[in-house]
């Protein structure tokens, strides 16, 4: 291990600053393998002494998930407090960050290990949980089935649909457009005549209901004067405008994201979070609202240039700002964190389109989320939750629902939104209906273990090298380990009919009560309407 400070020096407008203010050098131990802070490539882990990669977290959390952190499989660790950049090349590992220190050392002798010195030194979990619903019942999500067309007509359909077909009611996500602006959080009278009607009639079919929301605010409208005349937005580096009938001259930031050009919250002022609190906090009180799907927030939208209230801050930051406002609110959901672990909210894979490649991403890539300490996760929705994948046309691959719903059934959280009734076969559907039905079944089983998480900071379900750290499980991929002793083997590839399960040392009943000797690799058959899983008996 090779620490340097550095001494390298760039010109930005004139004047020296180090290139980076402190650096790590590592070699990759033999047999050693390593998992990294980025969520959205879990797949990719671990990495090895053949590895060639590079990311830079600073203002970039890769659309998901993100923690500066580096785990070995030999207990090794690195941490810091602020955004670092990791290469692999060759055997070499070279940390760098633009400031602050990066801690590194030696914890035991396995990724469990290591995990477990990172959590109490780094992120303890606080005792508490998001809404146990998250957990019990499966989630729906109104996304894909309405798109931007959300209304109360379509919304109560969609969720009699959820009733009449037999599943279980649980959190109902009302997604994007809902609101009659960014920033301007009110049902669109357009689309809702009666939003507390509408709400009361989802709480009587037994849902807790969320509501999507953004950072960002609609430029030019009412609240978008109001916001930039009290020194609530981000702003321009400009700062200040001079133009005739302006009504501020405060000059706010435009940042361009995935539905146009919009200011944003400048949520490291004070002010500016008593503003937002109070708009969601209406919602609730006048409609009965019992929580909010955060999205946006990623770094990469404050990494262009705005000046915020709180100065001497990353753009990473601003997503630790973002996503520490939904402590307020136990029902929550979020996409985009920083820095988040061992704090009670849900956190959701990024969207991923209805591809088999794609699902067979979920299972790394949640394993990623729990190497990095997030325990209270889930998958994308239910197969794939990208809205392009099921437009006008789109050819759906009913196998892949299939098995991407018994990839959820036994994962922390479950969630859907396209209707599997609409688009399934009526046989197909009916494993579908199925699994959610299992994860009802296991749902307080996973509370306790949320409950355990938020004590310990010991993930819900991990990858086999954690669970079982001495077995040399580095590379398996796809299966997992829910609590300490029940191992999950989905199907991920298409046509599969058979597949492999590693079972370590043990006696091991599948759930067809057939009884394995561990020590070994399995061959089972895998049905299309079969998930196996297996549990330690002793």
């Amino acid at each position: 291990m090779k620490r340097l400070i550095s001494t390298c020096l760039v010109m930005v407008a004139g004047v020296q600053f180090s290139a980076f203010a402190d650096k790590l050098e590592l070699k990759v131990l033999d047999g050693e393998y390593w998992w990294a802070g980025l969520s959205s490539k879990g797949h990719e882990t671990p990495y090895d002494a053949s590895s060639k990669v590079s990311y830079d977290l600073y203002g970039d959390n890769q659309g998901n998930q993100a923690q500066p952190l580096l785990l070995s499989s030999k207990g090794r660790y690195v941490w810091s407090e602020q955004p670092i950049k990791y290469e692999f090349n060759a055997g070499q590992i070279t940390v760098t960050t633009r400031e602050g220190k990066i801690d590194s050392g030696t914890q035991g002798e396995t990724l469990r290990d290591a995990y477990g010195h990172v959590v109490k030194s780094y992120f303890p979990s606080d005792g508490k949980i998001p809404d146990p619903l998250l957990f019990t019942h499966p989630q729906y999500n109104t996304w894909i089935e309405l798109m931007y067309d959300q209304n109360e007509e379509d919304i109560l359909a969609y969720a009699q649909a959820i009733i009449d077909k037999g599943y279980p009611p649980g959190v109902l996500m009302i997604d994007d457009n809902w609101q009659e602006d960014y920033g301007t959080w009110e049902f669109s009278p357009r689309r809702f005549q009666d939003p507390k009607g509408m709400m009361d009639k989802l709480h009587a079919m037994g849902f807790k209901v969320m509501l999507w929301v953004c950072p960002f605010v609609s430029a030019d409208s009412a609240d978008f004067r109001q916001l930039a005349q009290d020194g609530l937005l981000l702003l321009d580096p400009q700062k200040t405008q001079n133009i005739l009938w302006a009504n501020t001259k405060n000059k706010a930031a435009v940042i361009r994201w995935w539905n146009g050009a919009s200011a944003c919250l400048d949520l490291s002022n004070p002010k500016t979070q008593a503003w937002f609190k109070e708009k969601l906090d209406y919602l609730v009180a006048e409609y009965g609202v019992d929580g909010f799907k955060f999205d946006a927030g990623d770094a990469g939208f404050y990494a262009k240039g705005v000046v915020s209230w709180k100065r001497d801050v990353s753009p990473n930051d601003h997503t630790q700002f973002f996503a520490e406002f939904g402590l307020n609110y136990p029902l929550n959901e979020y996409r985009a964190s920083w820095k988040m672990a061992g704090l009670p909210l849900a956190q959701r894979l990024r969207d991923k389109g209805h591809r088999w490649e794609d699902l067979a991403k979920l299972i790394p890539d949640q394993m990623s989320q729990s190497v990095m300490g997030y325990a209270y996760t889930c998958p994308d929705m239910i197969g794939g939750g990208e809205y392009r994948s099921f437009l006008n046309g789109a050819v759906i691959d009913e196998e892949l629902v299939v098995r991407s719903a018994q990839v959820h059934a036994l994962m922390p959280m479950m969630q859907f939104s396209v209707a599997p009734w609409r688009i399934l076969s009526e046989k197909n559907e009916q494993m579908c209906h199925e699994m959610a039905q299992l994860h009802l079944e296991m749902g307080e089983h996973i509370l306790d273990l949320a409950m355990e998480a938020s004590k310990t900071g010991e993930p819900i379900v991990q990858p086999m090298a954690m669970a079982f750290p001495n077995g040399e499980y580095e590379m398996v991929k796809d299966q997992f380990v829910l609590g300490h002793d029940i191992i999950v083997a989905p199907v991920v590839e298409k046509g599969a009919r058979s597949r492999s399960v590693i079972l370590p040392a043990g006696t091991w009943k599948d759930e067809r009560g057939d009884v394995y000797t561990g020590g070994t690799s399995v061959e089972i058959d895998v049905p299309l309407k079969r998930l196996p899983y297996f549990e330690l008996v002793k």
